[in-house]
């Protein structure tokens, strides 16, 4: 035997192998063409142009950074709680929650051309959300290092810590309030947090006595509503906002 046919022997794959690659680059492809489609759609409606509504299909849940998608209906239920009563001056901040940012821009892309329209921005630290021009790179653990630009300008805020630790969930709450618009002086603390800007934080249970703790300047309570992920998750997951459900979507939970 030549050395060159004993090269040829060492280089050959199996049949199981080679089908595992051929499916591997198969799958690497439909997602390359399923992220082409999902851009072209993004700037499509970015433009004002009808569109199909936008799946989170194409983003991979990657565990080991900690993603976990809600459901559709959870992720349109918070959406359209961020929207009810929003104007077209207003921004609506979604901090490290994709789902309900993706369904925040396929409830606006359906809404009638009166309906007002406020303005998105997502901060999320997966770089394939670059897709958006609503994108912005955030990273928990460096909590203020966003564009000086939308320092205070925020009116709705829904924020989804990645990490259910004390030390992420206090920097994504410096975050929040960083983004936050401040409120206008008023005699009252009640009147004051009712001018407050609109938020949600979702996160686990076990968080409760730290959100509790951290959000109490906006005076988030835990409601009664449970999200859903769309491949469920062990960990029992809450609510908390500073403001009862217009369409009944929430009650208060009972301590």
């Amino acid at each position: 035997m030549t050395h060159h046919e004993s090269d040829d022997e060492e280089l050959s794959l199996s049949s199981s192998t080679l089908d595992a690659l051929k499916q591997f680059y198969a799958e690497r492809d439909e997602r390359a063409e399923q992220f082409a489609k999902l851009q072209a759609q993004a700037e499509e409606q970015h433009a004002g142009q009808a569109a199909k509504p936008l799946s989170m299909e194409a983003f991979g849940e990657d565990w080991n950074e900690s993603q976990f998608w809600y459901s559709d209906e959870t992720a349109s239920l918070l959406a359209r709680e961020l929207l009810d009563g929003a104007t077209a001056d207003m921004t609506v901040a979604v901090v490290s929650a994709p789902s309900v940012f993706v369904a925040l821009k396929n409830i606006l892309n359906a809404a009638a051309p009166e309906t007002p329209k406020p303005k998105l921005v997502l901060l999320e630290h997966d770089n394939r959300f670059a897709v958006f021009p609503e994108f912005v790179f955030y990273d928990f653990a460096q909590p203020l290092k966003l564009p000086a630009n939308l320092k205070g300008t925020c009116d709705r805020i829904i924020c989804d810590p990645p990490f259910l630790s004390e030390d992420c969930q206090t920097k994504a709450a410096l975050t929040v309030r960083w983004l936050s618009k401040p409120s206008p002086p008023s005699p009252s603390t009640q009147q004051q947090q009712k001018q407050q800007p609109r938020l949600i934080v979702c996160t686990g249970e076990r968080m409760e006595p730290i959100i509790l703790r951290l959000y109490r300047s906006f005076g988030v309570r835990t409601t009664d509503y449970d999200p859903v992920h769309a491949r469920g998750l062990s960990n029992e997951f809450y609510c908390y906002a500073n403001f009862e459900s217009g369409a009944g979507s929430w009650g208060w939970r009972a301590r």
